[in-house]
């Protein structure tokens, strides 16, 4: 079983509880998303695999997930990216944010989320367990994107791209 890192919100630990329970609780933890771009300056996005427990086959950054008990934010969100995406990426942090969004299998996203920046022109060999597809956008694309079809794209996504640009 997974756990979780629970953290206040000024994200000082304050335990850990298994991950799916957390979000049946919907208490506050920790977790990040990577966002990897090209030397064009399009991001790299996965498609959710239609096998998550929530979010499933939404569009969404480049990797997402949570930081292990005694884990580092940044060691984590390095070991995801090459779960998920197969990829080594330099990254950076760049910004946290706070949000809470209830999904129709009543589970709760209650996270205090870092997002990592990184830069890499490698082409993804994904984890079909935890990503259904990729591509490369523009910033401007997928911003129209959000705006045309926002049921399309993971909940933090939306909010985390506002505060990546």
């Amino acid at each position: 079983m997974e756990h979780v890192i629970l953290v206040d919100e000024l994200d000082n630990a304050i335990g850990s509880m298994e991950k799916m329970e957390a979000h049946q609780k919907g208490v506050l933890h920790r977790a990040f998303s990577v966002f990897v771009f090209n030397d064009k300056n399009q991001m790299l996005l996965q498609r959710r695999a239609l096998s998550k427990y929530h979010s499933a086959g939404l569009w969404t950054n480049t990797c997402c997930s949570h930081p292990r008990p005694n884990e580092a934010l940044m060691d984590a969100a390095n070991r995801r990216l090459d779960e998920e995406m197969g990829m080594k990426v330099e990254l950076t942090h760049k910004t946290s944010f706070i949000y809470k969004t209830q999904f129709d299998n009543d589970l709760t996203e209650h996270e205090l989320d870092h997002i990592f920046i990184g830069t890499s022109n490698q082409k993804p060999k994904i984890n079909s367990d935890e990503v259904d597809s990729y591509i490369w956008l523009g910033i401007d694309d997928i911003k129209e994107q959000i705006k045309l079809n926002p049921h399309q794209f993971t909940s933090w996504f939306k909010i985390a791209i506002d505060k990546v640009f």
